[in-house]
């Protein structure tokens, strides 16, 4: 049996508690597992007098991260404490120091991965990251392994809970966005700045990992083009319904020959499509590959116990491949190089409501904007206003490119018929 293995915490928040609880819950498991005890050594806290609602050594405890990163009988760092710049700068030092890397932490991995990877490698050392995305749902193993003999095409996913909830609680209840976000901060889903959350900045991040390993390739923050959900209005979920759809804020990342797309977008979803039933705080992530075909993961995006447990399945792969000597050995590579995808060559279908003069003429006008653009109307529906001046006019696109679009809504900025464009929503499923 191999010799203990000792972790380093950095952070006994929510996620670094349920870490504790379950390295000391199910030490039989985990020693049946790998070969050898897995303890948690040193802890890094805040205010090492402060109360707690798990029991720990208070010898175990530090208000300085450089006694767990220098510290010489340490195997393993399990960051959960997040932060970007200073947090870089504990893993390069523990990687220097031939220390494995077990994060939790998104936004260092979507900024630095690449450089924190490729210290790694030097060193011989693992860096694992699956609870950066999605909480309990082990997709980034997934991308890593078991999509390792295909060509994925298309990841496309719902990865970011407060959203959802709120989408959801709009949908399911008719209530207004800034009641549901009031609600979510209330209940702790959302924080007090919600921005991360609902302008799509968190889901953005998430996405440049997944899109970085199923495409190969070193996919920047720079590139995810990112709209959040504060500008979706009851008006537009109802319609929605109306036409079979659902709003979600989805990251979409697709790959057609050697070029790429990546964004996030509140996005309408034909409710036949699994992701469109994934409501609550729940994530799910769909993906296609050529061979395998449609896949989905579904699953708890955020919580003590679901992250907690991917954080811990990582601290068993770690020693696992301590125990084989295979350390360092199964970094990730991204040997492709990014190439974009212009406006011409992304495409989908398009969900308009414009609002526009109601009289004779206005709807042929319509109609040849979108002919003159090259766009086919797939569906139009107007709703009943009598006695109105103006009217609601609702069309959904066949499959056009973002650059024609973009044309269109030009065109129709321009035309006195149309008095505003009222939302634009990409259209999947």
């Amino acid at each position: 049996m191999m010799k203990p293995v000792k972790v380093g915490l950095l952070g006994l928040g929510t996620v670094g508690t349920g870490v504790v609880r379950i390295v000391e819950g199910h030490q039989e498991d985990l020693s049946n597992q790998v070969g050898s005890s897995i303890s948690i050594a040193q802890i890094l806290v805040k205010d090492r007098t402060k109360s707690r609602n798990i029991p720990v050594d208070a010898s175990k405890l530090t208000e300085d991260p450089w006694d767990i990163v220098r510290n010489p009988e340490i195997d393993v760092i399990v960051e959960v404490m997040g932060g970007i710049t200073q947090t870089k700068e504990y893993i390069l030092e523990a990687l220097e120091r031939g220390k494995h890397i077990v994060t939790a932490n998104k936004d260092l991995m979507a900024l630095h991965g690449p450089e924190i990877l490729a210290k790694a490698r030097e060193k011989g050392c693992d860096v694992l990251y699956e609870a950066s995305v999605a909480g309990g749902i082990p997709i980034i193993r997934t991308l890593i392994e078991g999509f390792s003999s295909d060509r994925i095409t298309k990841i496309m996913g719902i990865v970011n809970g407060t959203t959802n909830y709120i989408l959801t609680k709009m949908t399911q209840e008719g209530a207004a966005y800034s009641d549901v976000l009031k609600e979510a901060q209330e209940l702790g889903y959302a924080e007090s700045d919600p921005t991360s959350d609902v302008e799509g900045l968190d889901a953005a991040r998430k996405m440049t990992i997944l899109s970085t390993l199923g495409f190969r390739a070193n996919v920047s923050l720079d590139n995810v083009s990112t709209k959040g959900i504060s500008n979706v209005t009851q008006e537009d979920i109802q319609y929605a319904k109306r036409l079979g759809y659902e709003v979600k804020l989805l990251g979409i990342a697709e790959r057609q020959d050697d070029f790429i797309s990546v964004s996030v977008q509140p996005t309408m979803i034909k409710q036949t499509h699994p992701i469109a039933s994934v409501n609550g705080v729940f994530n799910a992530v769909y993906v296609h590959g050529e061979a395998v075909g449609e896949t989905m993961f579904y699953g708890p995006g955020a919580g003590e116990m679901p992250t907690a447990t991917s954080v811990v399945a990582d601290i068993v792969a770690v020693v696992k491949n301590m125990k084989l000597g295979v350390n360092g050995r199964q970094a990730q590579l991204s040997y492709n190089v990014v190439k974009l995808k212009t406006d011409e060559q992304i495409a989908s279908k398009f969900f308009l409501l414009l609002h526009v003069e109601d009289r004779a003429g206005v709807l042929a006008q319509i109609a040849q904007v979108f002919s003159d653009c090259d766009v086919s109307i797939e569906s139009v529906m107007q709703p009943t206003t009598p006695h109105k001046s103006s009217t609601e006019i609702i069309i959904i696109t066949h499959e056009a490119s973002k650059a024609a679009m973009n044309n269109v809504l030009k065109a129709f900025e321009g035309l006195a018929a149309v008095r505003k464009i009222k939302s634009v929503y990409r259209v999947e499923g």
